[in-house]
């Protein structure tokens, strides 16, 4: 999963009657050294730790061999497409906003919103599916596999759960992120990376010792029975086990030489991710009959079965407390970071001021009540769906459909951008000029559209109870969030801005023109506010001196200043639903 804050950048900065100054080659260099501080493999590492979750191997175990050409598949076109896409973004536009300022940049406010209420949301229902495997992990705790097993299916007990722990996050998110900072850094540790290892090693010693594998093992069974649409159907919810890794993009500006370090570190984490979803996954099939395959328990079964091999049964309920750890830590983290995001945007002028209201900590406290509230809606699914299995695979694909439209817009968003701002600095770009980026961008558009597809259609393997109120709950759950985010854009109002936003305007809004307006400037957008507070313009890599003269029709919220000679100090920028024209897109 990705944080929609981590790709805030630096706000532009100064202004004076002298302009903005240009740094010196030396300056530059000097800069760059000091930005130069991240290492190939430590990229790796923080992109594979940002991505990787056991949780999702079970569902993948399905497949046996032929998992191993679903994973390297999304890979090939989401995966990597997702992350060098990402960097170029981030590195061309990294002011605060995330995805909401890449998507704004190439189509306006109204696409952008929708993109950053598709994450929010996206995040929410997710809430209810990672916990879910953190109740089966704490019922797992137990010295009875039987009463444990029972536990798990418990819906009343998950449920439970997955309220309390919960609404204790959300409390603790009150005090804000350095209430947390500790258990978050050290939860992806504990409860991630050394339950990985043991599962790995553990399960292919179970495989080479001589034990019979669950699965049917052979070079043929390396291919998908592709006759069998539902094994591609379940497959496509494993792009969401590679979204996140656009997260850490804003770094490419710290390494040392990002047109070829940052696309080796990408390829580095890929193969590491890669990796340890397939050898998870096989561990998890070799052990556990395709019968007996839960979603919600079959990691647990896992280590519990290979624990008995081992002669370590006692083991279990410790590696239990282990991954539930790490449920706890990402869940703790994740309830602050896609809020923040979202009040970042509200201050901008997007939500009305009841939802930009903050405590002393700084955290939006009737944003995060309202995704409290949401998540104890989900919860209640469980109630409602014939069992926990089916509610946990429901809530998962409709994550999946919600995070693949932010894919989709983001996409879309990097390709037009290399038309309607092709000479925008960019200090990594998608190898391959414009067609490079055709070939990625598109690879990836293409893929993320295949996947939100199939993921509308029951699979086949998992009873969902009746498959029309499965599709009709992904359906309605999608056109409900869909449609509420471009409702609240169409009702926005110029009051929603709060006055202390420091979220900086677009560059078509700094220009006066509209999104995808082609435009010829070749500096930041930081130096184009620069520009504007300094009164001055600029147009391709020249800035004309003097005051701005003009503005568009109906832009006068947004109007850069300059003085004309009257002597009153410059007029900052101000972006949000207030500016006319493309604004009202």
């Amino acid at each position: 999963m990705s944080d929609p804050t981590a790709s805030s950048g630096s706000s532009a900065a100064g202004s004076g009657a002298s302009g903005p100054k240009t740094p010196t080659p030396t300056q530059t260099s000097k800069k760059s050294k000091q930005a130069a501080t991240i290492t190939i493999g430590a990229l790796a590492v923080m992109n594979i730790v940002a991505v990787v979750s056991l949780r999702g191997l079970p569902s993948e175990a399905e497949y046996g061999l032929s998992s191993i050409f679903y994973y390297v598949l999304a890979a090939v076109v989401f995966l990597i497409p997702v992350s060098l896409v990402a960097a170029e973004l981030a590195t061309g536009w990294p002011e605060t906003g995330g995805v909401f300022r890449w998507v704004g940049e190439a189509f306006g406010p109204r696409w952008a919103f929708l993109a950053m209420f598709m994450l929010f949301i996206e995040v929410t229902i997710w809430f209810p599916t990672v916990l879910t495997f953190g109740a089966v992990s704490l019922a797992y705790t137990g010295e009875n596999q039987n009463i444990d097993a029972q536990l798990a299916g418990n819906k009343v007990f998950v449920l439970a759960v997955v309220l309390v722990v919960y609404w204790l996050a959300t409390f603790i998110a009150f005090r804000g992120a350095a209430a947390f900072s500790k258990v978050s850094q050290w939860g992806g540790i504990v409860g991630t990376i050394i339950p990985a290892i043991i599962l790995i090693v553990l399960g292919f010693s179970y495989y080479f010792a001589g034990n019979t594998p669950q699965i049917q093992m052979g070079w043929g069974e390396l291919i998908p029975d592709f006759s069998n649409f539902s094994n591609v159907v379940l497959a496509a919810s494993i792009f969401l086990f590679y979204a996140g890794m656009e997260m850490n993009a804003i770094h490419v500006k710290e390494v040392k030489n990002p047109t070829r370090d940052y696309p080796i570190a990408v390829l580095i984490a890929a193969a590491g991710t890669v990796i340890i979803f397939v050898l998870g996954t096989l561990a998890i099939a070799f052990v556990v009959p395709q019968a007996d395959i839960n979603l919600t328990q079959s990691l647990l079964t896992s280590y519990n079965d290979m624990f008995e091999w081992a002669g370590i049964g006692w083991a279990g309920p410790i590696v239990a407390v282990m991954l539930l750890i790490g449920v706890l830590a990402g869940v703790v983290t994740w309830v602050a970071g896609p809020s923040t995001g979202l009040l970042t945007v509200a201050r901008a002028g997007y939500l009305p001021r009841f939802w930009q209201h903050t405590n002393k900590h700084g955290m939006g406290t009737h944003i995060l009540f309202f995704q409290a509230f949401a998540v104890t809606g989900l919860g209640f699914i469980y109630v409602v769906l014939p069992s926990v299995q089916a509610a946990y695979q429901i809530l998962s694909q409709l994550t999946v459909i919600l995070y693949l439209i932010m894919y989709l817009l983001m996409f879309a968003g990097a390709i037009y951008l290399r038309f309607s701002q092709p000479n925008r600095p960019r200090p990594y770009r998608v190898p391959g000029g414009n067609v490079g980026m055709w070939l990625i961008g598109g690879l990836g558009f293409l893929g993320s559209l295949v996947a939100f597809i199939f993921s509308f259609i029951p699979p086949d393997q998992i009873s969902v109870g009746s498959p029309a109120v499965y599709v009709g709950i992904l359906v309605g759950g999608a056109a409900v969030f869909v449609i509420l985010p471009l409702v609240i854009y169409a009702l926005r109002k110029p009051h929603w801005r709060d006055p202390e936003s420091n979220f900086e305007p677009f560059t078509w809004q700094i220009e006066h023109t509209h999104p995808g307006t082609v435009s010829k400037s070749s500096v930041p957008t930081s130096v184009l506010v620069e520009q504007a507070l300094a009164g001055t313009s600029a147009s391709g890599s020249d800035a004309a001196a003097g005051p701005a003269t003009g503005t568009a029709a109906g832009d006068s919220a947004a109007q850069p200043g300059g003085t004309g000679g009257t002597g009153k100090p410059p007029i900052r920028p101000r972006p949000g639903p207030a500016v006319g024209g493309s604004a009202a897109l």
